[in-house]
């Protein structure tokens, strides 16, 4: 299974994923809180993780660069709590 970077916003998550089976580092773990958005992104590409964010800006380099990344919008939490 991949294993997956949390973006500041979404480290209290890890334990979830844990759960779930997957590895899971923060960014505050690897020591990039408060880092560059472009450091982030880098350091997801260079140890192949799946990079979770909430920041469109993130995600956009993330694509540039070719790191898989999974993009959690406000309108896509609005979206499933709309379903619930």
């Amino acid at each position: 299974m991949a294993k997956i970077l949390l973006d500041e916003m979404y480290s209290g998550l890890k334990e979830y994923f844990e759960v779930l089976g997957w590895e899971v580092l923060t960014v505050h773990e690897v020591g990039l809180q408060g880092a560059r958005d472009k450091d982030i992104v880098l350091y997801a590409k260079k140890n192949d993780l799946i990079l979770v964010t909430q920041d469109q800006k993130i995600a956009d380099m993330a694509d540039i660069l070719q790191v898989k990344c999974i993009l959690i919008s406000g309108g896509l939490i609005a979206k499933i709590a709309m379903q619930k």
